[in-house]
Formats: structure tokens, sequence, C-alpha cells
């Protein structure tokens, strides 16, 4: 038996039954399904270990060698790996291994480079950008003042849109990354229009960082002059974040390392989680092994024969393809607003995937009319070209049945009761219910964990 498993075994659940018995009931969900968020993955035993270690009992406000409490020399250690080990393969020189997650390393982007009030260009978020590059109801949006760019009607970043706005607006910060994005980022084009604005350009790749360090996405490094990701998604590591500056970063602000160090702690946050960096260094030593390099690359083949057995299938998807992780699906052939059936119905089928805008989206971002899903954690599970045809059909047949029987009302007020009764209608639907029979059959080909007895 290995040590994870007698911790789980030995401690959870003989202390807290009740909780062990949840962690089984998830582990049991994640072991029968097919897991389409593209956000999320499955990490190693190695970084579950890692994350459940000794380093959670630590405090270590400050950074390595200056540290504001005693007892840090191993945290430093582990901290330290982390970051050369990050240097390494994303080949920056400066990184920032403590952001708790990747909406606080992108606060602390703007700490470092902004003043309130200072003009900021984001990616709109209906357009498939980040509620941190400038969405409304966000603090990007509240303390700075935003300029969103689009992505034009083929689904494509509008780069003269951004150029037009960014020397009508001269922002001090572009931002280049997203959320439901398909495309390759145009780094080298995003940059140049920084260049002439005097712009700092920020590259969030937390959701391909784990391509960009496999050669299987551009990197931004050579173009940006900051890059922040979380360190989970495609990265298959645990949830935190980091932020690298670049050596075109140093070259326009010498002090840029030190100010991104400084907005981090003390401006943002206190102490560190060290479980979370010891894991952050085992994840980013596995990114660093061959094997590590052909997962990206079949992340990527998967999730074109994906998106291309969707469309065979009759499902259309945003701009027909995809360069990355994700497919965006666009299900207004069968009517706006549909995003909200599709995703409940196929949870119910043990297909989990997450209901999305769609670029110039008919309805409402809570009543979205496209879907979005991915690869990363299929791919973990050893599926490849052959088991996409699988899941697309799957995912087609949930479609056709549910947007044919349901439409959303039109009566806002009618709105709640109508959704009580597809979910309760869609429980004992034959369709659902054969997917689902499917899926859990096809899912044991394909064990989560195969050494740990949940």
């Amino acid at each position: 038996m290995s040590s994870l498993e007698t911790f789980f075994n030995g401690s959870i659940k003989t202390t807290d039954p009740e909780v062990y018995g949840i962690i089984k009931k998830e582990m049991t969900r994640m072991s029968e399904g097919l897991e389409l968020i593209p956000s999320e993955n499955v990490v190693s035993l190695a970084v579950i270990h890692a994350l459940g270690s000794v380093f959670t009992n630590k405090y270590s406000e400050g950074y390595p060698g200056r540290r504001y409490y005693g007892g840090n020399e191993h945290v430093d250690e582990v901290e330290k790996l982390a970051i050369e080990r990050a240097k390494k393969l994303f080949e920056v020189p400066h990184v920032n291994v403590q952001p708790y997650s990747g909406s606080p390393a992108n606060m602390a982007v703007y700490l470092a480079t902004c003043k309130p009030g200072d003009s900021v260009l984001g990616m709109n978020l209906p357009d498939g950008g980040h509620l941190t590059h400038g969405w409304k109801v966000n603090f990007s949006a509240l303390f700075f003042k935003s300029v969103p760019y689009h992505v034009k009607s083929d689904g494509y970043i509008d780069i003269d849109e951004v150029r037009r706005l960014a020397h009508e607006h001269r922002p001090k910060l572009i931002w280049v990354g997203a959320t439901a994005y398909v495309r390759e980022f145009p780094f080298e084009e995003l940059s140049k229009i920084a260049d002439e604005v005097g712009a700092y350009l920020a590259a969030d790749i937390a959701h391909i960082s784990g391509l960009v360090i496999g050669g299987a996405h551009k990197s931004p490094a050579p173009y940006a002059h900051i890059i922040t990701t979380t360190t989970h998604k495609t990265l298959r590591g645990p949830r935190g974040a980091m932020i690298m500056v670049t050596k075109k970063g140093l070259e326009k602000d010498p002090d840029l390392a030190d100010k991104v160090d400084k907005a981090v702690f003390p401006g943002l946050q206190g102490g560190p989680h060290d479980h979370q960096t010891a894991a952050i260094a085992v994840a980013l030593g596995e990114a660093s092994k061959p094997e590590f390099r052909e997962y990206a690359h079949q992340i990527v083949k998967n999730s074109r024969a994906l998106g291309k057995s969707l469309m065979e299938n009759g499902i259309k998807i945003v701009t027909d393809g995809t360069d990355n992780h994700m497919i965006l699906i666009d299900l207004t052939p069968f009517g706006k607003g549909k995003g909200i059936f599709v995703q409940d119905a196929l949870d119910l089928a043990n297909i989990t995937l997450n209901k999305n805008t769609i670029p110039a989206d008919p309805s409402s971002a809570f009543y979205p009319s496209g879907a979005r899903l991915g690869t990363p954690a299929v791919t973990t599970r050893g599926m490849k070209e052959t088991e996409m045809r699988f899941i697309a059909l799957c995912i087609a047949k949930i479609i056709k049945e549910v947007c044919a029987k349901y439409a959303l009302p039109e009566e806002k007020s009618k709105l709640k009761e109508y959704l009580a009764k597809f979910r309760e209608e869609i429980r004992s639907n034959s369709v659902v219910l054969e997917v689902k029979h499917d899926v859990i059959e096809f899912c044991k080909k394909y064990p989560l964990y195969r050494t740990l007895d949940y």
C-alpha cells in the first residue's frame, strides 16, 4: 500500500468518515464520467501527495532568504526549485510562484504596472476574454478604465480594432489571453501594437501554458513583457499561479521583476501556500519530461479530432476548428440560449462541460447559446483520436435530443418554473439514460488512478 493510500484510508477514512464519503463520491463521479471542462485536468498522485504534505503547516511571509518567520530553510528550497524549473521551461529570467490563483496573479500585474484610472485593453468577456482583463463587474474595470476589444465574425481576434483602440486610448496595459478562444494567440502582432503605444503587454496563458511548454502552442516569452498562468489546466498541476517577467519586460523596465514581487507580497497577499508551491514544483518537474511534450501535442490532436467529429455529426463549432485544447460549440442553429439545457442534460449523462457565450451571442451570459469543452483531462486518462469520435457522437445525441424539445420561454417570469420542469423530465429521458450507460462502460477502460483505493 502506498503512503498516499495509507493517508486516505488510515486517516480520513477513520477520523472523518463523513468527509471521506464525500471524497469517495467525487472519485466515483470523476471515474465514471468524461471531464471535458477545458480548465480542468487530472493531476498525478505525486502532485496530490505534495499538496497534502507537511508544508501545509508552515507560515512563510516574504521570499527565499528574506522571510519574516524562522524555520523556512526547506520552504526556501522548494520555492527556489519551483522557480528554477519554471524559468527553464518557459525561458524567462524571473518567476514568482506565490500567487494564490490566476485572478490574484493578474491583480498583481495591475498593481505592478498601472495606477487607478489608467486605461487597459483586454478581450471582451462575451467574446471569450477573462473577467480580470477588464470586464465591467470586475475590479479590473472598477479601478481602471477598461477598453474591450473583440473578435471578428469569423471568431478570430480583430487585430485592426486592437490597433485602433490602442492608438485612441493609449493604454498602460494590454492583455492577450482568454477563457474561450480556440485559435492560436497572435502574440507577435499584439506585441507590435503594445510597442507602438508604449504599453505593457501581459500574456495570460492560464489555459495554454502546458501546450506552450510542450511545444504545441507558440510561446509568448519573446513578445510579452509579463506572462501569467495558473498551474492547473493544461499544465496539470495544483490550483495555483505564477507571474513571469520576460527579457523584453526587463528591457522595458529593469525594476519590473521587483515591482511584480512587491505587488504579490506585501501588496496583495500574506504568506504563500507552501504546500501549493511544493506541488507546483512537482508538476513542473513532470512537465520537463519528454512524455509531457507528447501529452501536450496529443491534447491538440484530440481537440481537433473531437471538433471534426462534432461537425460530422451536425454540430456547429466556432471558427470551424481549433488550434488548442478547447472547442466552442455554437448552438444557434437550434435556437438561442440553449446552453443551459445542453450542460444540464450532458451532466446527467456523465459528460461534464460548461455552458458558454459565443461571439455575438443572441442570448445572455446566464443563458448563453454555446457550450465550451476541452481535452486535457480525457487525454491524461489515455484517450486518443478514436475515442474522440465516440465522445462526439454521445454529445451530438444529447444536443439534438434536448434542443429539439426545449427552449427558453419568452417571459422571464416563467423561466424558473420551466427549468425546474426540464430538469425533472430530463432525468428519465431515454436518450440521456442510454448515453450515461455507454459512458460509464466506456470509462471503465480508462481508470482515473490505477493504484489508489478510495
